[in-house]
Protein backbone atom coordinates (compact mmCIF):
# COMPACT_ATOMS: atom_id res chain seq x y z
CA UNK A 1 0.00 0.00 0.00
CA UNK A 2 1.98 3.26 -1.49
CA UNK A 3 1.79 6.29 0.98
CA UNK A 4 -1.31 8.05 -1.08
CA UNK A 5 -3.89 5.00 -0.34
CA UNK A 6 -2.74 4.89 3.02
CA UNK A 7 -3.73 8.56 3.46
CA UNK A 8 -6.87 8.12 2.41
CA UNK A 9 -7.51 5.01 4.34
CA UNK A 10 -6.57 7.20 7.30
CA UNK A 11 -8.71 9.78 6.58
CA UNK A 12 -11.69 7.70 5.93
CA UNK A 13 -10.80 6.12 9.47
CA UNK A 14 -10.53 9.34 11.40
CA UNK A 15 -13.64 11.13 9.81
CA UNK A 16 -15.45 7.57 10.82
CA UNK A 17 -14.24 7.61 14.26
CA UNK A 18 -15.26 11.77 14.43
CA UNK A 19 -18.66 11.19 13.57
CA UNK A 20 -19.13 8.29 15.62
CA UNK A 21 -18.18 10.61 18.48
CA UNK A 22 -20.38 13.12 17.25
CA UNK A 23 -23.38 10.90 17.24
CA UNK A 24 -22.58 9.22 20.18
CA UNK A 25 -22.31 12.62 22.33
CA UNK A 26 -25.21 13.86 20.73
CA UNK A 27 -27.35 10.59 22.00
CA UNK A 28 -26.09 11.54 25.37
CA UNK A 29 -27.07 14.75 25.40
CA UNK A 30 -30.43 13.85 23.93
CA UNK A 31 -30.59 11.03 26.41
CA UNK A 32 -29.44 13.65 29.61
CA UNK A 33 -32.06 16.06 28.13
CA UNK A 34 -34.97 13.05 27.94
CA UNK A 35 -33.56 12.36 31.69
CA UNK A 36 -34.24 15.77 32.86
CA UNK A 37 -37.69 15.93 31.40
CA UNK A 38 -39.07 12.72 33.29
CA UNK A 39 -37.64 13.44 36.85
CA UNK A 40 -39.56 17.30 35.97
CA UNK A 41 -42.76 15.52 35.44
CA UNK A 42 -42.02 12.51 37.75
CA UNK A 43 -42.39 10.01 34.36
CA UNK A 44 -39.89 7.27 34.11
CA UNK A 45 -40.02 5.18 31.24
CA UNK A 46 -42.89 2.22 31.65
CA UNK A 47 -44.47 4.64 34.20
CA UNK A 48 -48.32 5.71 34.56
CA UNK A 49 -49.26 8.87 34.86
CA UNK A 50 -53.30 10.40 35.25
CA UNK A 51 -55.14 12.59 32.60
CA UNK A 52 -58.07 14.08 35.20
CA UNK A 53 -60.67 14.84 32.93
CA UNK A 54 -63.08 17.83 33.24
CA UNK A 55 -66.48 18.15 31.91
CA UNK A 56 -67.75 20.83 29.59
CA UNK A 57 -69.74 23.44 32.02
CA UNK A 58 -71.52 24.42 29.01
CA UNK A 59 -72.74 20.94 28.21
CA UNK A 60 -76.31 19.73 30.04
CA UNK A 61 -74.25 16.13 29.82
CA UNK A 62 -71.47 15.29 32.44
CA UNK A 63 -69.72 12.99 30.05
CA UNK A 64 -68.94 15.81 27.19
CA UNK A 65 -65.68 17.77 27.28
CA UNK A 66 -64.49 20.85 25.72
CA UNK A 67 -62.95 20.83 22.34
CA UNK A 68 -60.11 22.76 24.02
CA UNK A 69 -59.50 20.80 26.94
CA UNK A 70 -59.59 17.78 24.28
CA UNK A 71 -56.63 19.22 22.17
CA UNK A 72 -54.77 20.40 26.08
CA UNK A 73 -55.18 16.40 26.68
CA UNK A 74 -53.96 15.79 22.87
CA UNK A 75 -50.63 17.80 23.94
CA UNK A 76 -50.06 16.16 26.75
CA UNK A 77 -50.96 12.64 25.89
CA UNK A 78 -47.77 13.88 23.65
CA UNK A 79 -45.33 14.44 26.41
CA UNK A 80 -46.34 11.15 27.78
CA UNK A 81 -45.31 9.57 25.00
CA UNK A 82 -42.18 11.55 24.71
CA UNK A 83 -40.66 10.09 28.56
CA UNK A 84 -41.71 6.70 27.62
CA UNK A 85 -44.72 6.49 29.62
CA UNK A 86 -48.20 5.35 29.94
CA UNK A 87 -51.32 7.49 30.48
CA UNK A 88 -54.41 6.64 32.07
CA UNK A 89 -57.33 8.68 31.17
CA UNK A 90 -60.10 9.13 33.95
CA UNK A 91 -62.89 11.35 34.33
CA UNK A 92 -62.83 13.84 37.72
CA UNK A 93 -65.32 12.49 39.55
CA UNK A 94 -63.69 8.92 39.11
CA UNK A 95 -60.39 9.65 40.95
CA UNK A 96 -60.01 8.05 44.44
CA UNK A 97 -56.47 7.70 45.25
CA UNK A 98 -54.38 10.34 47.18
CA UNK A 99 -51.03 12.21 45.52
CA UNK A 100 -47.42 10.75 44.64
CA UNK A 101 -48.44 7.18 43.47
CA UNK A 102 -48.26 8.35 39.96
CA UNK A 103 -47.72 11.38 38.19
CA UNK A 104 -50.51 13.57 37.57
CA UNK A 105 -51.79 16.12 34.93
CA UNK A 106 -55.49 17.73 36.46
CA UNK A 107 -57.42 19.59 33.46
CA UNK A 108 -60.17 22.60 34.61
CA UNK A 109 -61.29 24.69 37.33
CA UNK A 110 -62.58 24.07 40.56
CA UNK A 111 -66.72 24.09 39.14
CA UNK A 112 -65.58 21.77 36.39
CA UNK A 113 -63.36 19.68 37.68
CA UNK A 114 -63.77 18.02 41.23
CA UNK A 115 -60.32 16.82 41.70
CA UNK A 116 -58.82 20.19 41.27
CA UNK A 117 -61.66 21.43 44.15
CA UNK A 118 -59.99 18.91 46.44
CA UNK A 119 -56.66 19.94 45.37
CA UNK A 120 -57.03 23.45 45.82
CA UNK A 121 -58.74 23.26 49.27
CA UNK A 122 -55.86 20.88 50.43
CA UNK A 123 -52.70 22.27 48.67
CA UNK A 124 -53.62 25.83 47.55
CA UNK A 125 -56.22 27.28 49.91
CA UNK A 126 -55.20 30.77 49.27
CA UNK A 127 -56.72 30.30 45.46
CA UNK A 128 -60.27 30.76 44.49
CA UNK A 129 -62.22 30.96 41.34
CA UNK A 130 -65.89 32.91 41.96
CA UNK A 131 -68.69 33.03 39.23
CA UNK A 132 -69.34 36.90 39.02
CA UNK A 133 -72.55 36.90 37.02
CA UNK A 134 -71.51 36.64 33.83
CA UNK A 135 -71.38 34.09 30.66
CA UNK A 136 -68.66 31.49 32.08
CA UNK A 137 -68.68 29.91 35.00
CA UNK A 138 -65.63 31.06 36.46
CA UNK A 139 -64.96 34.61 36.02
CA UNK A 140 -62.91 35.36 38.58
CA UNK A 141 -59.73 34.04 39.47
CA UNK A 142 -58.09 35.46 43.25
CA UNK A 143 -54.61 34.59 44.84
CA UNK A 144 -54.56 36.03 48.35
CA UNK A 145 -55.57 39.52 47.57
CA UNK A 146 -54.88 39.98 44.38
CA UNK A 147 -57.69 39.44 41.61
CA UNK A 148 -57.54 38.10 37.90
CA UNK A 149 -60.73 39.61 35.86
CA UNK A 150 -61.95 37.70 32.84
CA UNK A 151 -62.75 40.02 29.88
CA UNK A 152 -64.92 38.15 27.11
CA UNK A 153 -63.96 39.05 23.36
CA UNK A 154 -66.15 42.44 22.89
CA UNK A 155 -63.64 44.19 25.40
CA UNK A 156 -62.20 46.77 23.53
CA UNK A 157 -58.79 45.03 23.89
CA UNK A 158 -60.14 42.26 22.32
CA UNK A 159 -60.51 40.04 25.38
CA UNK A 160 -57.92 38.22 28.40
CA UNK A 161 -58.59 35.07 30.20
CA UNK A 162 -56.42 33.76 32.91
CA UNK A 163 -55.22 30.68 34.23
CA UNK A 164 -53.85 29.02 37.21
CA UNK A 165 -50.65 26.65 36.47
CA UNK A 166 -49.13 24.54 39.97
CA UNK A 167 -46.94 21.66 40.52
CA UNK A 168 -47.72 20.39 43.58
CA UNK A 169 -45.52 17.54 45.10
CA UNK A 170 -46.29 16.68 48.86
CA UNK A 171 -43.95 14.33 49.67
CA UNK A 172 -40.06 13.89 48.23
CA UNK A 173 -40.55 10.29 47.53
CA UNK A 174 -44.08 10.63 45.23
CA UNK A 175 -44.75 11.85 41.43
CA UNK A 176 -45.76 15.21 41.18
CA UNK A 177 -49.49 16.80 40.30
CA UNK A 178 -49.91 19.62 37.62
CA UNK A 179 -52.73 21.61 37.70
CA UNK A 180 -53.70 23.83 35.14
CA UNK A 181 -56.70 25.74 36.23
CA UNK A 182 -58.35 28.04 33.71
CA UNK A 183 -61.27 30.54 33.47
CA UNK A 184 -62.02 29.37 29.95
CA UNK A 185 -61.26 25.98 28.11
CA UNK A 186 -59.22 28.16 25.83
CA UNK A 187 -56.92 29.37 29.03
CA UNK A 188 -56.78 25.47 29.76
CA UNK A 189 -54.91 25.20 26.66
CA UNK A 190 -52.50 27.74 26.38
CA UNK A 191 -51.25 26.85 30.28
CA UNK A 192 -51.03 23.31 29.03
CA UNK A 193 -48.60 24.91 25.76
CA UNK A 194 -46.75 27.38 28.60
CA UNK A 195 -46.07 24.57 30.44
CA UNK A 196 -44.95 22.11 27.74
CA UNK A 197 -43.32 24.96 26.20
CA UNK A 198 -41.20 26.20 29.39
CA UNK A 199 -40.43 23.46 31.57
CA UNK A 200 -36.69 23.35 31.40
CA UNK A 201 -37.17 27.00 32.41
CA UNK A 202 -39.52 25.91 35.09
CA UNK A 203 -37.06 22.96 36.22
CA UNK A 204 -34.06 25.40 36.50
CA UNK A 205 -36.01 27.92 38.56
CA UNK A 206 -37.73 25.47 40.92
CA UNK A 207 -35.75 22.28 40.78
CA UNK A 208 -37.30 19.24 39.93
CA UNK A 209 -39.20 18.84 42.75
CA UNK A 210 -40.21 22.38 43.63
CA UNK A 211 -43.82 23.61 43.97
CA UNK A 212 -44.68 26.48 42.34
CA UNK A 213 -47.69 27.97 41.51
CA UNK A 214 -47.86 31.05 38.30
CA UNK A 215 -50.95 33.23 37.12
CA UNK A 216 -50.77 33.34 33.10
CA UNK A 217 -52.79 35.56 30.95
CA UNK A 218 -54.32 34.50 28.04
CA UNK A 219 -53.88 37.50 25.30
CA UNK A 220 -57.07 38.30 23.12
CA UNK A 221 -58.20 34.49 23.08
CA UNK A 222 -60.89 35.78 20.45
CA UNK A 223 -58.48 36.29 18.03
CA UNK A 224 -54.78 34.41 18.99
CA UNK A 225 -57.08 31.09 21.06
CA UNK A 226 -53.93 29.99 22.89
CA UNK A 227 -51.05 31.21 21.05
CA UNK A 228 -50.24 34.10 23.10
CA UNK A 229 -49.84 33.51 26.67
CA UNK A 230 -47.57 35.67 29.14
CA UNK A 231 -46.16 35.15 32.86
CA UNK A 232 -48.18 37.46 35.10
CA UNK A 233 -47.00 36.23 38.41
CA UNK A 234 -45.46 33.85 40.58
CA UNK A 235 -48.13 33.48 43.22
CA UNK A 236 -46.33 30.01 45.04
CA UNK A 237 -46.01 31.74 48.68
CA UNK A 238 -49.65 33.26 48.32
CA UNK A 239 -51.60 30.35 47.27
CA UNK A 240 -50.30 28.18 49.97
CA UNK A 241 -50.76 30.72 52.21
CA UNK A 242 -54.93 29.64 53.82
CA UNK A 243 -56.82 33.16 54.36
CA UNK A 244 -57.49 34.16 57.91
CA UNK A 245 -60.50 33.20 59.45
CA UNK A 246 -63.08 35.91 59.58
CA UNK A 247 -64.00 36.14 63.55
CA UNK A 248 -68.02 36.41 64.29
CA UNK A 249 -70.38 39.35 64.51
CA UNK A 250 -71.20 39.45 68.28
Amino acid sequence: MNDSVLNVVLGLVASAISAGLGWLAQALRRRRRLERVRAFFGMPPGGECLLVVNRHTASASGKSVSRNDVFALMELASLVKECGAQADLVGHEDVRQGLGHKAEFCIGGPSSNDRTAAHLASWLPGVTFTDVGGSAPELSLAVGAEEYRYEPGAAPSGGQAFALLARLHPSPDGRPAFLVSGQTAVSNHAAVRYLVANHRRLARRYGETGTFALVLRVVNPKAYGPDVVELVADVTAEAKQRPAARSGVA
